[in-house]
C-alpha cells in the first residue's frame, strides 16, 4: 500500500482523534444543565403556544416560570387547574386567577352604521381596508367587518354575526388576546369576566357626525359622565368608564338615547 497514503490516513485519523476528545471535554466543561422545573412546568402547560401570557409560546413561559420571573398564574388558557399544578411544583401558594374575555366596544353593524355612497373592492380583511380605503363605513372609528379577529383566533371563540360584527363565543375563549392584536382599529380589549358595563362607542367624532354616521354612538352628550360622580369621565366626545369609582346605580342608562353605554351581551353557540 502506498506509504503516502498510509501517512494521510494515520493524520487524518489522529486529528479526528483529537478533535472528538476537545470536543467531548468541550461539552463536559461548558454544559448549561437546564433547570428539571422548565419540562415539568411545560408538560402541565396546555401546550397552545398562544403568546396570551405574554411570552413567545409555552416552553419560554415554563423558563420564566421556573425562575419565578413569571407568575404561575400567568397562563390564561390553563387557567386556575394549571396555575395550581405549576404552584405545586413551585412550592408556593398559587395566585389568583382573574379570568379576561375580549369585548368588542362597537355596535355599528350592517343595520346601525351608514354606508359610503361609494363600495370598496378590493382584499375583505380589516388591515387592508383600514389602510386602504376605511372600509364600507363612514364611521372611521368602528369594527370594519372584515373578521382578521375571527381568523386570528386559535380556538374558535369568535364568529362573525349576521350583522357584520364579531361575536364571542364564552364558552370557548381562553383569553389569549390573539383577537385583540389582529383589530386595526383597537375596538377589541380585554376585561375581566365579570365586568359588564361597558361604552360600545370608539367614535371621537363631534355629536353631529356622530349621530349621522351611526345610530348606536356615544354623541358626547356627557349626561352619563354628569350623573355617575366620576364613574364616567368625557375624553374628546367619547364617555370613557372609570372601574375604580364605577357605581351602577349612578350610571342613567335610561337617558342614553342610542344606548352606547349598556350591559354586555354574551354570545353563547
Amino acid at each position: 500500500m502506498d506509504t503516502q497514503f498510509l501517512i494521510a490516513l494515520a493524520t487524518m485519523g489522529g486529528l479526528g482523534f483529537i478533535f472528538a476528545g476537545a470536543l467531548a471535554i468541550a461539552d463536559k466543561k461548558l454544559r448549561v444543565e437546564e433547570n428539571p422545573l422548565i419540562g415539568d412546568i411545560n408538560d402541565v402547560l396546555p401546550g397552545a403556544n398562544c403568546g396570551g401570557c405574554g411570552y413567545a409560546g409555552c416552553y419560554d413561559f415554563a423558563c420564566h416560570a421556573a425562575d419565578k420571573s413569571a407568575p404561575s398564574n400567568g397562563c390564561p388558557v390553563g387557567g386556575t387547574e394549571t396555575a395550581l399544578s405549576i404552584a405545586r411544583l413551585l412550592g408556593e401558594e398559587a395566585g389568583e386567577v382573574v379570568r379576561f374575555l375580549p369585548r368588542v366596544l362597537c355596535r355599528g353593524g350592517n343595520v346601525e352604521a351608514v354606508k359610503k355612497y361609494s363600495t370598496y373592492h378590493g382584499p375583505v380583511t380589516c388591515s387592508a381596508m383600514d389602510l386602504l380605503s376605511g372600509g364600507d363605513k363612514l364611521c372611521f372609528y368602528g369594527c370594519l367587518s372584515g373578521g382578521d379577529c375571527v381568523t386570528a383566533c386559535p380556538f374558535g371563540a369568535m364568529v362573525m354575526g349576521e350583522n357584520g360584527l364579531p361575536e364571542v363565543i364564552e364558552s370557548l375563549c381562553t383569553g389569549c388576546g390573539k383577537c385583540v392584536k389582529a383589530c386595526p382599529r383597537n375596538i377589541i380589549e380585554m376585561h375581566p369576566a365579570n365586568r359588564k358595563v361597558f361604552v360600545f362607542c370608539k367614535s371621537h367624532d363631534d355629536p353631529k357626525t356622530s349621530k349621522s354616521v351611526c345610530s348606536v354612538s356615544c354623541m358626547g352628550c356627557s349626561i352619563c359622565a354628569r350623573k355617575s360622580d366620576g364613574g364616567v369621565v368625557m375624553d374628546n366626545n367619547l364617555a370613557i368608564i372609570d372601574y375604580d369609582k364605577l357605581e351602577l346605580e349612578k350610571i342613567p342608562f335610561e337617558k342614553c338615547t342610542t344606548k352606547a353605554i349598556r350591559v354586555i351581551e354574551m354570545v353563547e353557540k
